[in-house]
């Protein structure tokens, strides 16, 4: 997420409504606010923001429920429960630390100039660090429980990729396609250094996961459809947390959800949308974590998504629309 311009600084009126809307929502009544936020109610885009730090920072077994509900109230979907009658959302939670308060203002004024892709994803991963000791072990069991992450623990943490072998491969095909995105533009193979970061300490599942998400996110945007533009890279998030539970990007949303709620609430709609979408196209294509990319490499990327039951990713709006508007 880039900008040109400085970011406008939220009050401190702003930040403490934020930290008062970060608790356990009521199901009918995210569903109304999350009707109400799309169409520019305040309170009720700040209670939204709310339910979803909650998820991402408290209560990860709760991530599901919480966007299954956000998704289906943003396209007005029915519920299976009546909203009025639909309850609290379950998932077990933890208490979120005085010392998390203090980091997250400080990620939510943010830098001086803006964000750039690679200073919000530090700035955003930082944040676990002031999270409650036990949200680790929540988020483990919580990670455990996704579709195709069962026998994660089994699974040997996968070795680096090597980029010159995939020069040789014929065009069109994923290991090519990937090598000439990642040379192209500069890009690292993993996004972040899995030892600067100390992959190597989580709990098995969380090590894993988060091992092969910085692994293969930009296999998932080749074969799942997602450009590398601004929006998209909202958009692939929401989707990665829908396919795998996976706990940054639930954090990560939260932020650029706060984010915009305090700075850019006119923008809200769009990041609604992104998420929305790309959560349930998450929800629909079937899981890809046990999929053996490296075997992949060699072959045509519509033959994989056809093989994989693949569906790219298709949004209302345009992927550029950040870069046209000359923000992010």
């Amino acid at each position: 997420m880039t900008t040109s311009t400085k970011r406008p600084q939220p009050d401190d009126s702003g930040l403490g409504a934020l930290r008062t809307s970060i608790r356990r929502p009521d199901a009918g009544q995210l569903y109304a606010d999350v009707l109400a936020a799309r169409d520019g109610n305040a309170d009720a885009r700040g209670r939204v923001v709310g339910a979803l730090a909650w998820a991402a920072f408290a209560a990860p077994a709760a991530v599901a429920a919480v966007y299954d509900l956000f998704a289906a109230a943003w396209f007005a979907q029915p519920l299976d429960a009546a909203p009025g009658e639909a309850g609290p959302i379950d998932g077990e939670e933890t208490a979120i630390p005085e010392a998390f308060w203090t980091a997250l203002e400080g990620v939510l004024v943010g830098p001086e100039a803006g964000y750039d892709a690679a200073s919000i994803t530090a700035a955003v991963a930082a944040l676990g660090g002031a999270l409650a000791p036990e949200f680790s072990g929540l988020a483990e069991a919580a990670a455990r429980h996704w579709p195709d992450a069962v026998e994660v623990t089994e699974r040997a943490v996968p070795g680096f990729i090597e980029l010159a072998p995939l020069a040789a491969l014929a065009p069109g095909t994923l290991g090519r396609t990937l090598h000439d995105l990642l040379t192209e533009n500069g890009y690292d193979v993993e996004v972040l250094d899995r030892d600067a970061i100390r992959l190597s300490t989580l709990p098995p599942a969380l090590r894993y996961l988060n091992t092969r998400i910085l692994q293969m996110h930009d296999v998932w945007h080749l074969v799942a459809g997602y450009s590398t533009s601004a929006s998209h890279e909202i958009a692939i998030s929401a989707f990665q947390l829908a396919q795998f539970g996976h706990n940054y990007s639930a954090m990560f949303l939260a932020v650029v959800g706060a984010i915009t709620h305090l700075q850019r609430p006119e923008v809200f709609p769009v990041i609604g949308l992104l998420v929305a979408e790309a959560w349930q196209h998450g929800r629909r294509t079937p899981p890809l974590m046990s999929v053996e990319w490296e075997a992949e490499w060699a072959a045509d990327i519509e033959d994989i998504r056809a093989r994989h039951g693949i569906t790219p990713y298709e949004s209302l709006l345009p992927a550029n629309l950040f870069e046209l508007a000359g923000t992010g």
